[in-house]
């Protein structure tokens, strides 16, 4: 008998992901920040409908199979693969679309330990157009874009089940995970194109045998997408505010009149000295003391550096609010 499963990553640029002088290139125009995702992806026509359209900047399909006879896996193997996006690239009124340079697949010998089988798999490439900057490591100048990847875990077991993990994956841009059923599952933390723009080739890749971890955080609610939609996207730009890891956004407590939108990094939820939770990108906070007095209701310290736009109560319609507090709540739960 023949199991299946899979796992997806989508890679894409959040508006205001890019930092230093190449964010100059973004807000004239001359190429461009991503739509998010969709919430699910079913289908190999779906895909490639959102390749096809440039909607993600490269994908990593790790597909796989077993056989089992009597209990036993007998024999293992892959499919599925990683694939580029397109590149717009757009100057003085005109566009071009560029493919972008994929790097081959990196796939690990299926492992077998008794009834489950492990496979791992690293998809990437690189932009196509040059990209001169000072790098930190020799030959301490380049002209290659910087390289970008995932590294996808999968492991199928005899009774039909299977479990995923983004084992690794490179600094930026923004990696978005999908399970089997094609459903938004996990998202990469921290997305800092500063460290990628400077480190992320040659031997600093999985390429040349060195990854790197990824911070894997839980999905936000999908009103916590539609409200990031209206606080990045509304008639008022919001302030964008950095945290450095270990500092406090907000302290218990303490007065406040701000709603936040996480854009980057991981957040821990502190209550009377406790941790409770943690919340990563797409997450919406402060709505508690915007409707019950204005007296924070936690600490919100930085697990990573952090990037938070900012936007007042009268950005966002109340009930909105309301229905997102009452699965925010973790005070009340603990």
């Amino acid at each position: 008998m023949r199991i299946e499963s899979s796992v997806l990553s989508l890679s894409w640029i959040p508006s205001e992901a890019v930092t230093g002088l190449p964010k100059q290139f973004f807000e004239v125009g001359v190429t461009h920040y991503d739509e998010p995702p969709p919430d699910v992806v079913a289908s190999t026509e779906e895909l490639e409908a959102l390749r096809s359209s440039g909607r993600f900047r490269f994908a990593n399909r790790l597909q796989a199979w077993i056989e089992v006879q009597d209990g036993k896996i007998i024999d293992a193997g892959y499919s599925g693969g990683g694939s580029m996006g397109l590149t717009t690239v757009s100057l003085a009124g005109r566009s071009a679309v560029f493919n972008p340079v994929a790097l081959p697949d990196l796939c690990h010998d299926p492992a077998v330990h008794g009834t489950e089988a492990r496979f791992v798999q690293t998809a990437g490439g690189r932009a196509p157009i040059p990209a001169p900057r000072h790098v930190k490591h020799p030959p301490f100048f380049q002209l290659k874009p910087p390289d970008v990847w995932t590294t996808l875990a999968l492991t199928i077991r005899a009774d039909g089940t299977s479990s995923f993990e983004l084992v690794g994956a490179s600094t930026f841009p923004r990696h978005w995970v999908y399970d089997e059923n094609g459903k938004l599952a996990a998202k990469a933390g921290l997305a800092d194109f500063s460290d990628w723009y400077r480190t992320a080739f040659g031997k600093h890749t999985p390429w040349g045998k060195q990854d790197s971890k990824a911070y894997v955080t839980a999905v936000e609610t999908a009103l916590e997408r539609q409200l990031s939609a209206t606080i990045m996207r509304g008639g008022t730009k919001p302030e964008i505010r950095s945290v450095k890891k270990g500092a406090a956004l907000v302290e218990q407590g303490a007065p406040g009149n701000e709603l936040y939108l996480l854009l980057d990094g991981v957040l821990d939820v502190v209550v009377d000295g406790e941790p409770i939770a943690e919340v990563g990108p797409g997450a919406i906070l402060g709505e508690r003391a915007l409707l019950e007095g204005g007296a924070r209701t936690a600490t919100l310290r930085a697990l990573t550096k952090c990037r938070v736009a900012v936007a007042s109560a009268d950005q966002v319609d109340r009930a909105a609010l309301e229905e997102l507090s009452t699965g925010h709540k973790r005070e009340d739960t603990r």
